[in-house]
């Protein structure tokens, strides 16, 4: 299914977005890619939109990637004796590991492992950042606090605590049953939420075998710290402004956006961009200006997608959403502008054949009248880089393997098509010909650019690069290999 953007779409399913019609209404919005929140639903409610989206994948004969997002560890305050209070600014307030109910002095935090990095003059947000504390005297079972901004605690807020690293490790035990859970569904990518160094990425892509891509959230100012050696070990990276929004300060996160986004696109990495962007619509059928802007501003910035949560998950206006996003990214796309700023960041380091190869399908396609770029990839190497030079003119993705066709859903300007294995170049661009006939790229007409890799079927070979005619006769006529 054809859009007539680069940019992809992740929409979060839920309550809202539950049954075959919508999901379907969803995709033909223009959602690329499904993300199923494990912090909501049971198993069998996730696996019945998991097998929904499969069925859809099917009856419109399109690869559909499907993100599993971890829930990681949830760090909370214990109760309340009067189930809230009220902490005023200036007041103490102390913290620790006491299972008796709290009062407007003190409430259980049932986390030692807080505690032991804690320091005097640490700071720990309560309820996203609404109630702020400094640590002014602490031990292995108390912080002692000052409320520095004040306002209502209630029962099992979640606590934030920006400035140490936490000796916690990004998986819990829900996560991991959640994890093994998703790879036995058949997930395309798992996200991991509260990385804090490359050591749980890595530990996330042990359980996960190889079953599918790992995908790094960043929400965490020690993730911010350790971004360049977390991108190395993960296969993408999703920026998470929600909690990145609570523990730093907010002026900080966009250009922290922009960094990350732009470290991504040179390693050539897809990378989301989430959290609140079009958050009014969860009730209302239209976004406010600002959200627009914001939208558009991460699509300028050059990132490979952007993300709907609660507005497909549990909005009123799940599909009204998915399209205003579509609308925006074709409405920009089209500007000039975007096409400067992102050949401007276009900053690629080129270190092997296929590298020079991916960069020359570029600089051809857009010399001479070349409709599309065809890529015939194994693991999806080829088509990522072709997709990291942002090209003027489509990327259509050929493999033989359907797992590798539905991760590549999320990277930028990538078409996908779930191909049978050839054994020769003329097969190749048969097919590739073929894939850029049905699916509206070209015309019998018109020229393609097709790369591929001798031998066949094996990852990481691409070393050759040729232009073809989308007419098959042409083809076999021309073509003595």
């Amino acid at each position: 299914m054809r859009r007539n953007r680069n940019v992809k779409i992740v929409a979060t399913l839920g309550p809202a977005s539950d049954d075959y019609e919508m999901i379907r209404a969803l995709f033909e919005a223009g959602a690329d890619v499904f993300r199923l929140n494990m912090s909501h639903g049971t198993h069998d409610e996730i696996r019945k939109r998991h097998e929904i989206i499969r069925q859809i994948e099917k009856d419109l004969d399109s690869p559909i990637a499907i993100l599993a997002d971890l829930q990681g560890p949830k760090l909370r305050v214990g109760v309340f004796a009067r189930d809230a209070e009220e902490l005023e600014v200036g007041k103490p307030f102390r913290l620790d590991l006491d299972k008796a109910k709290g009062d407007a002095h003190r409430v259980q935090l049932p986390h030692p492992e807080i505690f032991e990095v804690l320091e005097p003059g640490s700071h720990l947000l309560v309820n996203d950042g609404k109630i702020r504390l400094k640590v002014e005297k602490c031990g292995k079972d108390f912080a002692d606090c000052t409320v520095v901004v004040g306002g209502r605690i209630s029962n099992r807020k979640g606590v934030n605590v920006p400035d140490v690293v936490l000796p916690l490790a990004a998986l819990s035990d829900k996560d991991r049953k959640d994890l093994e859970f998703a790879c036995e569904l058949g997930v395309d990518w798992l996200a991991i939420s509260f990385v804090q160094r490359p050591a749980d990425v890595e530990e996330t892509r042990t359980l996960a075998r190889g079953r599918a891509a790992i995908l790094s959230k960043i929400e965490k100012p020690a993730a911010v710290m350790a971004f360049d050696d977390i991108l190395k070990v993960s296969d993408g990276i999703m920026v998470a402004r929600g909690d990145l929004g609570v523990e730093l300060p907010v002026q900080n996160v966009p250009p922290i956006q922009k960094r990350l986004i732009r470290a991504c696109r040179t390693a050539g990495k897809p990378v989301i961009v989430a959290t609140q962007m079009l958050e009014s619509m969860i009730e209302s059928p239209m976004p406010t200006r600002a959200e627009v802007s914001d939208v558009a501003t991460a699509i300028y910035e050059g990132t490979d997608a952007v993300m709907l949560s609660a507005e497909s998950a549990a909005g009123a206006f799940p599909v009204e959403a998915v399209r205003t996003m579509h609308n925006v990214a074709e409405e920009v796309e089209t500007d000039p502008i975007y096409r400067d700023i992102i050949e401007a960041a276009r900053n690629v380091d080129r270190k092997s054949v296929a590298d020079g190869i991916v960069s020359a399908a570029r600089e051809i396609a857009e010399t001479a009248s070349i409709k599309a770029i065809c890529c015939f990839t194994q693991s999806g190497t080829t088509a990522l880089r072709a997709a990291r030079e942002r090209p003027r003119v489509p990327i259509i993705a050929l493999t033989p393997l359907v797992g590798t066709a539905r991760r590549l859903c999320l990277s930028w300007g990538v078409n996908c098509f779930h191909t049978a294995a050839v054994e020769r170049f003329k097969m190749a661009v048969v097919a590739a010909a073929h894939a850029a006939r049905l699916g509206g790229y070209a015309t019998a007409k018109d020229q393609i650019v097709v790369t591929a890799g001798v031998p066949f079927n094996v990852p990481g070979t691409t070393n050759i690069l040729r232009v073809a005619p989308c007419d098959e006769k042409l083809i076999f006529s021309s073509d003595p290999g």
